[in-house]
């Protein structure tokens, strides 16, 4: 045992906090014991407990901010969050059952389907955008008045050109499902939200629906009531009611089919949890009302669960042959669809054999709205005879929300036992740190422990360690000294202020499901190009920009003017959409905005390929621009004051209530009306001066747009985060920022002798309701 004494003034050892107060209590019994007759000691004391107590209150106060915020970023109401994403109030809540959605797919053949998208369709002739999946989401279901937190298992029903897709949605309120039913007479562009069809006190899902002698029935999924129930229609397609109780079996994602002159049932039987996912069964009758008996090998299957043994949709036929539609829940709950094909279907044995769905996944994970699993298909043969499906898909696996739950709470455990741990070994330092380490220390040092640190390897090695670290830069020892307990507590505060943030970083981070997804406009969603310009000294930077936003939910495709050099490999570019480089002859910043007749979407990204954002900044502009397709809608404001450009005039700008604005670097335009206007006579002498000063192309743009209409022509949104790349190139024409900033306020200056000043176009942050602008 070490004992810390001897030395004039009382313990050598001890931390420095202690030895602080003990030396402030010496010196203040000394100079009490002096200047009692005049009082002086009293006012030294009173010096001491002020110090103390501010620092106390400062503390308070700090923990208290930390407090508020915290609070604010976990009890920040959903409906609030939700209107900035432009969602319903109620409704798309977090579920720990995923968040999917349906997507229409069209094809040749049932196993040659693409989504919508591929197909290039559009609401109407004058539409801006195309259609994209998803089709049907909680968004959509929940702006009809129906709060919905997840929509699946669609089943689709063709009356002539009309399709109807009846699918489970779950309630919002009772956290149970519903049957819901939306309709579309324009082959699946636009999608009407019907109501709720079939609504039992129990949960509803997997409605089968089916023809039998002229009538229509559906046959969901009621294994909760320990029953398969089939219902009636009585006014198609909202109002059912219940025909007969087919089978008391907890029975689920049964359908049934006539094959071969007879009727045969297949589910699984739900006796505990996960079964249901590993077991197949099957009856047979003369009838789809039965009575029905049992096939001779049930079960079928009791296998593992990524067999694909539990249903995943409605079985079809394709050239004679007779296909099942299993689930494969090895990896999460309904991972992919297995298609089957049945050889042997009788009384007394069934045969099926896997076949290839080659159905195409996408690369951009969980920011695509099926990028982690899809569990149901429904297809049918229209009478053009092409193939339609309907598949539900989802951008999270199972259990999400409790995964993230648990782990973030196993990350705030982590801090927590780092910040003992620190407390702990900070205390055994301060015990072996030596005492001239104490700057405001004057007593003498106790022999006993010299000794001991002499003989202490472990100890002489520790202070060395502690030692380099304590040698704070100059000019922070000036505003705090480590080495005394108020500098020591400042710098714990500041370390515990950075943990107790991270904590609440993380907290906030598992909030969310990790993706970025796409802001659907009236319950609806489509896709972009997305279009840049770089040559070869830019390389790595394409690279990076390419990987980064082909990632983005909604971008179609990228396509790169390539503008000098020798152009990339496509397989050199990391990309989860197509990827199309365009060379040019003529090394013109002009280039930029030419007309490209390969470009078939209207919606245009330009985006400079050395600004890195977020994608749901790029969601949020996107969804924007859906709204006023006519404006430039970006992200990067510049302050115009008569004929200078002002890169700092935000702060102006706000004093001021707003000021007249360009933007630049980043916009979403209307491809056919600005490259036009781009390139026509009108914008000749403007070009004419991109070419001269190799800048200002985007200057350019915004002019013509205000040159062509009295009405506001921008819209602002305020990425959360962005990051200049050209500050790290020696390749960028803007790294000399002054001298890029001098030419376009020359631009700026020509431009408003060519078409007119900017005034009377006053920007104010903060006047869109979903606060995207501040």
């Amino acid at each position: 045992m070490v004992v810390a004494g001897g030395g004039e003034n009382g313990g050598g050892g001890g931390s420095c906090c202690m030895k602080w107060w003990q030396h402030n209590r010496n010196h203040y019994n000394h100079h009490h014991h002096n200047h009692s007759s005049n009082g002086s000691g009293n006012s030294n004391s009173g010096r001491v407990v002020a110090a103390g107590f501010v620092f106390c209150l400062v503390c308070f106060v700090i923990h208290g901010l930390i407090a508020v915020l915290y609070g604010w970023l976990i009890l920040t109401p959903p409906s609030s969050l939700n209107e900035r994403k432009g969602l319903p109030w109620l409704g798309c809540e977090e579920d720990n059952e995923g968040s999917w959605a349906i997507g229409v797919f069209f094809g040749p053949s049932p196993f040659s389907l693409k989504p919508i998208e591929t197909a290039e369709i559009w609401i109407n002739e004058s539409a801006a955008w195309p259609v994209a999946n998803p089709v049907i989401t909680c968004a959509s279901a929940s702006a009809s008045g129906f709060a919905s937190n997840f929509v699946a298992d669609p089943f689709l029903y063709v009356q002539g050109n009309t399709f109807y897709v009846f699918y489970e949605t779950k309630n919002s309120y009772t956290m149970q499902g519903d049957i819901g039913v939306a309709k579309s007479i324009d082959k699946g562009a636009t999608w009407q939200e019907l109501g709720i069809a079939l609504d039992e006190e129990w949960h509803l899902s997997f409605p089968y629906v089916f023809n039998y002698l002229g009538q229509i029935y559906m046959m969901p999924e009621s294994s909760q009531k320990g029953e398969l129930r089939l219902y009636r229609v009585t006014n198609f397609p909202l109002e059912w009611e219940l025909d007969r109780i087919i089978m008391k079996k907890p029975l689920v994602d049964s359908f049934i089919i006539d094959h071969d002159g007879e009727y045969w049932l297949f589910g699984s039987e739900h006796r505990y949890f996960g079964t249901e996912n590993e077991q197949l069964e099957i009856w047979y009758s003369s009838s789809p009302f039965g009575p029905w008996e049992p096939h001779k090998k049930n079960p079928i299957y009791n296998t593992y669960s990524s067999f694909g043994a539990r249903n995943g949709g409605r079985p079809f036929k394709y050239n004679g042959n007779l296909y099942r539609i299993g689930q494969d829940c090895g990896e999460t709950y309904g991972r992919r669809v297995r298609i089957f094909k049945v050889e042997v279907l009788s009384r007394v044995d069934y045969k099926e054999v896997e076949v290839p769905f080659p159905f195409e996944g996408s690369s951009k994970g969980r920011n695509a709205w099926n990028g982690v699993r899809h569990h149901h298909l429904d297809v049918q043969q229209l009478r053009s005879g092409e193939w339609v499906g309907v598949m539900d898909g989802d951008r999270v696996p199972s259990g999400d929300s409790a995964h993230r739950f648990l782990l973030g709470c196993a990350s705030v455990a982590a801090v927590a036992g780092l910040i003992l741990l620190s407390g702990v070994l900070l205390g055994a330092v301060n015990c072996i740190i030596p005492l001239n380490w104490c700057s405001d220390y004057s007593g003498k040092r106790s022999d006993t422990l010299i000794a001991w640190e002499r003989a202490n390897a472990v100890s002489l090695k520790v202070r060395r360690v502690f030692g380099r670290l304590n040698r704070t830069p100059s000019y922070l020892r000036s505003w705090i000294k480590p080495n005394t307990c108020t500098g020591r507590s400042v710098l714990a505060l500041v370390f515990a202020l950075g943990v107790v943030l991270s904590c609440t970083s993380v907290t906030f981070i598992y909030g969310g499901n990790g993706a970025e997804e796409p802001y659907s406009w009236k319950g609806q969603f489509s896709q972009f190009t997305l279009l840049t310009m770089t040559y070869d000294a830019r390389l790595w930077n394409l690279k990076m920009f390419v990987s980064h936003y082909s990632r983005c939910a909604s971008v179609k495709e990228i396509v790169v003017v390539w503008n000098k050099g020798i152009p990339p490999k496509l397989s050199d570019l990391d990309s989860a959409v197509p990827v199309r480089i365009r060379v040019e002859d003529q090394n013109s910043l002009n280039n930029r905005f030419k007309i490209d007749p390969l470009i078939k979407n209207r919606a245009v990204l330009e985006l400079d390929d050395d600004i890195m954002m977020t994608c749901d900044d790029i969601e949020r502009g996107f969804v924007l621009w859906r709204q006023h397709p006519d404006r430039i809608v970006g992200f990067y404001p510049r302050y115009v004051d008569g004929s200078r450009l002002e890169y700092s005039g935000e702060k102006y700008a706000r004093k001021n209530k707003g000021y007249n604005m360009i933007l630049t670097g980043a916009a979403f335009m209307d491809s056919q009306v600005a490259f036009k206007r781009y390139w026509s006579e009108q914008a000749k002498p403007g070009r004419e001066v991109v070419n001269t000063f190799f800048n200002c192309e985007d200057v350019l743009m915004n002019f013509l747009y205000a040159n062509a209409s009295s009405s506001k022509t921008v819209e602002y949104v305020r990425p959360a985060w962005a990051i200049d790349t050209s500050k790290f190139s020696s390749a960028a024409i803007s790294r000399d920022t002054n001298r890029h900033y001098r030419i376009r306020s020359e631009c700026l200056g020509k431009f408003t002798d060519m078409y007119g000043g900017m005034s009377g176009r006053r920007w104010e942050f903060g006047s869109r309701k979903d606060h995207w602008d501040v």
